[in-house]
């Protein structure tokens, strides 16, 4: 397990300068000695740099420093990840958000891949199902 850590801070050391914290290694589930590689991110950062599994070992990550206007929302009335708050973010910050990936040519689309943990249509198939199942708050898609 310590390699397998290890190698993962060593592949994505470059990610460090752009706000990538390597936390470590958790155990989530006792029982299946389940564990996670542990990360944090700044929230403008592109999460298609990173993979969602790393050598048969989930990566998490948790975002650090503040939320945008877009993502302060009451609990149980809106979702905060909810793909309406992706859209409008990116909307109001394009500009911003090519600088602070030193990307002016950015798409619409690729800011949205990039903010939204790394596929934004798949995060939004995803919140539906949520949502139709009853364990998000309802939202409306733009």
């Amino acid at each position: 397990m310590f390699e397998i850590l290890k190698d993962f801070e060593s592949k994505y050391a470059s990610l460090k300068k752009k706000g990538l914290r390597v936390e470590g290694m958790n155990m989530i589930d006792p029982k299946r000695k389940k564990h996670v590689i542990m990360i944090s991110k700044p929230f403008v950062f592109d999460n298609r740099s990173l993979p969602k599994v790393y050598q048969g070992i989930e990566v998490k990550a948790k975002i650090e420093g503040i939320l945008h206007e877009e993502f302060k929302v009451e609990a149980g009335k809106s979702y905060v990840w909810a793909p309406q708050h992706f859209e409008k973010f990116v909307d109001r910050c394009s500009t911003e958000i090519r600088k602070s990936f030193n990307s002016p040519e950015m798409s619409r689309e690729d800011m949205l891949d990039a903010l939204a943990f790394g596929n934004f249509e798949e995060h939004k198939k995803k919140c539906i199902q949520l949502m139709n199942d009853g364990k998000i708050p309802a939202f409306k898609l733009n």
